[in-house]
């Protein structure tokens, strides 16, 4: 059996090209994971947890289920290039052991095998072999089709914009939307000398038959496969040094991600897979409001990942942006997108000055008694009305509370970390957790959705529950110890970014609300709300900037014509009272004026 021409050079020698780059990317990546890392890969890779990762792996890297939520066409036509592919390479496999048994066939070989038969003199061609390969084929063609029109018309694809590419990706697009046009070309031609194929490429082959000569046909079928093959060598090259290094990438993420590993606020060697698992597709792009309401369309995830893959990243871009995690909630990769931005601006930002807290020693601002502590935070200092109303409601349901900064107390750290600064965050988490355990409190409250998140994710506070208002004053209720009267009182909810997207807490504000009054939804609401534009994170967008953005989501806000606006953050409170034209309150307040004692 031959199974060499010289056309098929451009794909062996770009397959072996592609084999070494990537092998060599992945050994360096996990020898450099830390030891904690390599210990959960190690006590987790014979688990169940693989198995799971299999399923996700044909669900994400083949199906696309989470592309297919954003928009039906553009999930089609991402599995039909993922899964399409797949099944022609499988398939084709398949087809040479039926012809030619379990027999050694280099690559090349199953690739080209359509070209192979007649020079290894098979006449013979099995119908349901050619039926499957031509549907296959036929499904990555129409992929390949609505990948050319999302260039031109994306909004047909539920996109309003489009990812602009460096060179590498430019190269490898190219030649990908050229791969299978070609080798529907070049099958149909050697269908037309050979016979074979179905209702596509047989059907071609048959056209081209009536209206060719023989000679033009041979002429024409050397230069066919030389094209086809040089499209995937091409490809193949270029691939691990573009965004579809995630073709690849995205399978061992899902496995690791599944032994839990996950990035930190240092950067480490774990970093890689999530970066270069990026497929930069531009999901990503529309939910970012920087480029919606201000027109900054630099420095969106896709942006961010591609610059830090390419070691070009600058802190204008790692710091501009809000962190939201609106675009984090849209990834179909799942990729940990505000914590790469972390630890990025940690790499550039951080100044690891041990002196500069020692007047923290010895520091203890805290006041009164209780199993349960209460850390206001400093928005909430700021803002008097919701520390009124928390001493309603914590009097109300007869609890003892430890007041952590009731005289000004100690920042989480939290602000510090988001620009960048974590030793001198650290410092603060440490003084805090100190204070926490050295008055033995059991559960800690806190108002601010800021603090909240790092107390849960940078805070060691075993044996201390930590809870926002809107998870107490739930729990109070239930429990008993505080009654509302409901009043027909119209309200609005806004989910602040730091206590939905992140820390997941929708129901228990809106069950809040619902106990005090009438609820109305805004368009976007829960995991799809809007930032109110004072993030914490962005340490570049001026005040002007940040109202536009406010003003935006304000006025759908206003529009569901709602009594008063809600919210359980007292960054977004003052942010959003700033432009709204009716009464903006916080949860807390909403609970405090309709509490009533029961006999």
């Amino acid at each position: 059996m031959t199974f060499f021409a010289p056309f098929t050079l451009p794909f062996i020698i770009g397959a072996a090209v592609m084999a070494v780059v990537l092998v060599t990317k992945y050994t360096l990546w996990t020898i450099h994971l830390p030891a904690e890392d390599k210990r959960l890969i190690r006590r987790n890779i014979f688990s169940t947890k693989s198995l799971a990762a299999v399923w996700e792996v044909v669900r994400e890297s083949l199906l696309h289920r989470r592309i297919w939520r954003v928009n039906p066409v553009l999930g089609y036509m991402h599995t039909s290039l993922a899964l399409g592919w797949f099944l022609l390479i499988v398939i084709g496999w398949v087809e040479t052991v039926a012809y030619l048994g379990w027999g050694w066939v280099p690559l090349q070989g199953h690739v080209f095998f359509k070209y192979f038969m007649p020079v290894n003199g098979i006449t013979e061609h099995k119908a349901g072999f050619e039926l499957a390969m031509d549907l296959m084929l036929t499904v990555v063609l129409s992929g390949v089709l609505l990948a050319w029109l999302k260039r031109m018309r994306s909004r047909l694809m539920g996109m309003r914009r489009t990812t602009r590419h460096v060179l590498f990706d430019r190269i490898a697009l190219s030649s990908l939307w050229f791969v299978f046009p070609l080798r529907y070309v070049a099958e149909s031609i050697t269908c037309a000398l050979s016979g074979g194929g179905s209702f596509l490429t047989g059907s071609t082959g048959g056209f081209l038959r009536e209206h060719l000569d023989a000679a033009t046909l041979e002429a024409l079928s050397e230069p066919a496969w030389w094209l086809y093959s040089t499209a995937l060598g091409v490809f193949f090259v270029a691939m691990p040094f573009s965004r579809y290094m995630h073709i690849f990438t995205e399978i061992p993420l899902i496995f690791l991600r599944r032994y839990k590993l996950a990035p930190s606020i240092e950067e480490k060697s774990y970093d890689n897979f999530e970066v270069e698992a990026c497929s930069r597709c531009g999901i990503c792009i529309d939910p970012c409001q920087l480029q919606e309401d201000l027109g900054i369309n630099d420095v969106q995830s896709v942006y961010f990942l591609r610059d830090r893959r390419y070691n070009m990243l600058k802190l204008s871009t790692a710091a501009n942006c809000l962190m939201c995690g609106r675009c984090q909630t849209q990834c179909p990769v799942g990729i940990n997108l505000n914590t790469l931005r972390l630890n990025s601006r940690a790499k550039m930002r951080d100044i690891p000055n041990e002196g500069r807290y020692g007047y923290l020693a010895g520091l203890d601002r805290s006041s009164g008694k209780g199993r349960t502590g209460y850390f206001a935070g400093c928005m909430t200092m700021l803002t008097p009305r919701i520390l009124s109303a928390m001493n309603t409601i914590f009097e109300a349901a007869g609890d003892d509370v430890w007041r952590a900064d009731a005289d000004g107390g100690v920042c989480c750290g939290r602000p510090l970390m988001l620009s960048g600064e974590t030793t001198a965050a650290r410092k603060m988490i440490d003084y805090n957790t100190e204070l926490f355990r050295r008055h033995g409190i059991t559960r800690l409250v806190t108002s601010c959705p800021i603090c909240l998140k790092v107390f849960r994710e940078q805070y060691e506070l075993d044996g201390i529950e930590v809870m926002h208002h809107s998870e107490y004053i739930c729990r109070m209720m239930d429990e008993g110890r505080l009654h509302v009267d409901r009043s027909a009182v119209r309200y609005t909810y806004h989910d602040p970014c730091e206590l939905g997207r992140g820390c997941d807490i929708y129901d228990e504000p809106r069950r809040v609300i619902e106990a005090a009054g009438v609820l109305v939804e805004a368009e976007h609401n829960r995991r799809n709300s809007l930032c109110c534009g004072a993030s914490l994170a962005n340490t570049v967008i001026d005040d002007r900037q940040q109202r536009r953005i406010a003003e935006r989501m304000v006025a759908e806000l206003e529009s569901t014509g709602a009594d008063a606006i809600v919210t359980a953050c007292p960054l977004c409170n003052k942010t959003v009272e700033r432009v709204a034209g009716r009464d903006t309150v916080d949860l807390a307040e909403v609970v405090a004026k309709n509490i009533f004692k029961t006999k």
